[in-house]
């Protein structure tokens, strides 16, 4: 559940970026309903608890409205998607890493 907030996000390497913006970069949420709370442990708020990691995460749905508002006045992309959605790109994004693996395999051991 956790990963589907991180590893289809766009962190192919470190960037000298401020920290706000690396963070909103590396995760994203899944939108807030009494099943996607309780099913992911209220870790569907995933940019807030990277940002306040030591806020309880039953209160990082507080913060959520402030967080948004920070990113929209200063530009910053805050990105939310459904639970369904993230965990199509959660597959997508495990197929895509098998495909770069089997081609390394192949590159070195195919002569």
């Amino acid at each position: 559940v956790s990963q589907s907030n991180h590893i289809p996000m766009d962190i192919d390497r470190d960037t000298a970026e401020p920290w706000i913006r690396l963070q909103m970069k590396a995760t994203c949420d899944i939108e807030q309903s009494f099943f996607n709370d309780w099913f992911t442990g209220h870790l569907n708020f995933q940019i807030e608890h990277h940002l306040f990691p030591t806020m309880p995460r039953h209160n990082l749905y507080k913060i959520q409205p402030l967080v948004q508002s920070l990113c929209k006045k200063h530009g910053i992309p805050y990105q939310m998607k459904t639970l369904s959605q993230s965990f199509i790109d959660i597959v997508k994004s495990l197929k895509h890493s098998g495909q770069l693996w089997e081609a390394a395999l192949h590159a070195h051991h195919v002569s």
